[in-house]
This record gives C-alpha cells, sequence and structure tokens, in this order.
C-alpha cells in the first residue's frame, strides 16, 4: 500500500487543529461525512464508527434486538473473524456455507438450501470487490423474508445489477481501515433505510443513550415512560462506546471524492494483472462484472504443495507482499475460537473454502501502482515452476 493517505488530508486536519478550541469527539464533520457517505451510497441512513469489525457488532446487536430469541445466521468460512465473532457475541447460531471460487463469497444455491425456519439473517460478506449477490438469492430471502446483511469492507464502489453493494440488503457495514478503498485510519459504517434501525444504531454507538437519537417522538416516548431519569442520562440499551472522531470524519470527506477514482483505478490494475497472469497455474475466471477490487487475487488452479512452497519463496526474494489464506487469513473453521462450537474437522466439508486456506494469496492493489510494476509482478508469478 502506498499514498492512501494523502497531503490534501493531512493539511485538512491541521487545519480544524489550527483552531482555537477545536472540537475533536464526534461532532459536525462526522454528521456531514455520515450524510454525504448516505448521497454516495444511495441510502437513507448511515453511521459512523469506529472500525468495521465495530460496524458488524453494532448489527448483530441491532439483530438481536429484533430476535431476542436468538435463531441462525448464515456466515461465510472466507471472511473477517467479526462476521463470526459477533453473531457468536449475541447468542446466534452461526450456520457456514462454502464459497462460490468464481466471487470468493458464499455459494448463492447453498445459501438457498441452508434456509430455514430458524434463519434469522444472511450476512454476506463481498470479498476483495467482488459482487456476492445473484438476483435468485435476493429473490429467495425477500420471499422467505430472511434479512440480508452485507459486509463490503473490502468491496467500496462494486455494484451489482447496477445498484452499489451495501444498498441492497437490510443494514450493511463498511471499513475505512488504511488499505481499503478509503481510509479514515480506523473506521467504519453502518448503512440501512430502515428508520428503526438508524436510530438504534446512533444510541448502541453511544453508550445505549437516548440523547443520540434524533427522533423527537422516540425521544419524548422514553422521556414520559421514565420522567424520575434525568433526560441527559438515560440509557435505552446495553451498549458499547464505538464512535469515531471530528478528525475521523474530516477525513472522510476528502477521501469520499477519491472514491470513484480509486476504485476505476484498482479495477484497471485487477484487468491488467489478471490479463497477463499465466492461467495454467492460476485461477483468472472471477466474476468482474460490478467489481470494485481491493486486491489481487492468486489462487492456484489445482493443489500443489510443492508449487505453494516455491511460490512464497519466490514472493519473499522478489519483495512482493502478500497474505495467504486471502481474507481474514483462510477458513475460520480452522481457528481456534471455533473449537467446541463446531465438530472437530468441520472444515473439511467447504472444500473451496479450504483450497483458498493453502493454495490462495492476495497481494496489495492500489490506485498508485504503476503498470510496470504489476508487469513485474506478474513476470514474477508467471517464472515459477
Amino acid at each position: 500500500m502506498r499514498n492512501n493517505i494523502q497531503r490534501e488530508d493531512l493539511d485538512a486536519v491541521i487545519e480544524h487543529l489550527k483552531q482555537d478550541d477545536p472540537i475533536l469527539t464526534n461532532g459536525a464533520n462526522v454528521r456531514a461525512f455520515e450524510a454525504e457517505w448516505s448521497d454516495w451510497l444511495g441510502v437513507k441512513h448511515s453511521v459512523f464508527v469506529n472500525s468495521g469489525a465495530s460496524a458488524n457488532l453494532l448489527t448483530m446487536a441491532i439483530l438481536k434486538l429484533r430476535y431476542p430469541e436468538g435463531g441462525e445466521v448464515i456466515v461465510p468460512p472466507l471472511t473477517w473473524i467479526s462476521d463470526v465473532s459477533s453473531v457468536l457475541q449475541h447468542g446466534f447460531t452461526p450456520v457456514f456455507v462454502d464459497i462460490d471460487p468464481e466471487s470468493l463469497a458464499m455459494d448463492g444455491d447453498k445459501i438457498i438450501e441452508s434456509l430455514s425456519d430458524k434463519t434469522r439473517a444472511v450476512f454476506l460478506t463481498h470479498v476483495q470487490g467482488f459482487d456476492g449477490l445473484t438476483d435468485e438469492l435476493i429473490s429467495e430471502l425477500e420471499k422467505r423474508n430472511v434479512l440480508l446483511i452485507e459486509d463490503v469492507c473490502e468491496s467500496h464502489g462494486a455494484t451489482h445489477g447496477g445498484k452499489k453493494l451495501g444498498s441492497i440488503g437490510w443494514i450493511s457495514n463498511f471499513s475505512f481501515y488504511y488499505a481499503h478503498h478509503m481510509s479514515t485510519i480506523e473506521g467504519g459504517m453502518i448503512c440501512t433505510n430502515d428508520p428503526e434501525v438508524y436510530q438504534q444504531a446512533r444510541m448502541l454507538r453511544s453508550h445505549g443513550m437516548l440523547r443520540e437519537s434524533n427522533d423527537e417522538a422516540l425521544r419524548q416516548d422514553y422521556l414520559a415512560k421514565n420522567p424520575e431519569l434525568n433526560p441527559d442520562f438515560i440509557f435505552a440499551f446495553t451498549a458499547y462506546n464505538v464512535r469515531n472522531t471530528e478528525i475521523g470524519g474530516i477525513m472522510g470527506r476528502k477521501q469520499l471524492k477519491r472514491l470513484d477514482y480509486n476504485v476505476k483505478r484498482r479495477t484497471e490494475n485487477l484487468h491488467r494483472f489478471l490479463n497477463q497472469l499465466d492461467s495454467k497455474k492460476y485461477r483468472t475466471n472471477f466474476k468482474l462484472e460490478g467489481s470494485s477490487n481491493y486486491a489481487f487475487n492468486l489462487v492456484l488452479n489445482e493443489p500443489n504443495d510443492a508449487f505453494v512452497e516455491k511460490l512464497m519463496k519466490k514472493m519473499n526474494e522478489s519483495g512482493v507482499e502478500y497474505r495467504r489464506g486471502s481474507a481474514g487469513g483462510g477458513n475460520q473453521l480452522r481457528q481456534p475460537y471455533l473449537q467446541g462450537i463446531v465438530p472437530d474437522g468441520y472444515y473439511k466439508q467447504f472444500p473451496e473454502t479450504d483450497h483458498i486456506h493453502f493454495y490462495g494469496f492476495y497481494i496489495g492493489n492500489f490506485p498508485d501502482l504503476k503498470d510496470e510494476e504489476i508487469d513485474e509482478i506478474c513476470q514474477i508469478l508467471n517464472s515459477v515452476e
């Protein structure tokens, strides 16, 4: 990653800090960023938090308010830990579905097969800029009244059927971590068209405090029911403090202006990479329609342990930074935190994810990457025998 935070972003923060008494906590710039982001994405409401993981956490807290009895949430084994841990932390049962190798997201047909009368939501990760949705899945979830939650932390600007990912489901989550399509250093966003979700997210973000709600009718209802409480300190929910700051808001507003360009450049870079990659060794048939690439995807066509060792040795020697296992370090079902929650050896039932775990990598992609650098990376990868 290079130049993801630019001089103009830092200068805007410095100008704010030059004031005699600058507001640093959640304030006007945060609210402006939320509004501008909502306009860009095409949703009614957005709530800025301190990370994508916190967006996952609050989303599951909101789902728990709707379904206090719990139930099942369908999740991918190829994702970041917070998608799975947030489900567990709120008393839901994760139901895992293997991935589609072309999108790296959960296989839509297998999701439909996994739906039951206990299914409360499908928590779908759009992996590394690929569109993980199908029209059939969207239609089936609507027909069965199952909520769709989109994790778009790695896929800002990707689309499905001309609509931006994150504007299709009940709730969507974004991350603004340093290496993502845009950055607030650390940060995340919860997005929705549901006004009740919006108010709940605002309060859950800040200790569950009623005063964080901007719905006057809701506020008056709580005040009428709790006349003995100080109106400034009414706590509606057991909640968290995951607020972001004015510095994050300022950076987000500056970075958002470049996001469409960044998406375009990242996508151009991916096409150049895949067009030169040796398709006899590596997969190149990814779902590119509507994609907004986060990282170059390097996946062996066939399992080959000896080749993987040679490949990693070559990348290390050549200074090519990579992550083995792709998103989240590979198959989450192999991780210690799920021991005792899923059966021993359960990961064996997810061969597509397990292939990525051992034979899949990603390599950094960013707008500042030069064509000749991409060409050199491809030459290095293709030279491995």
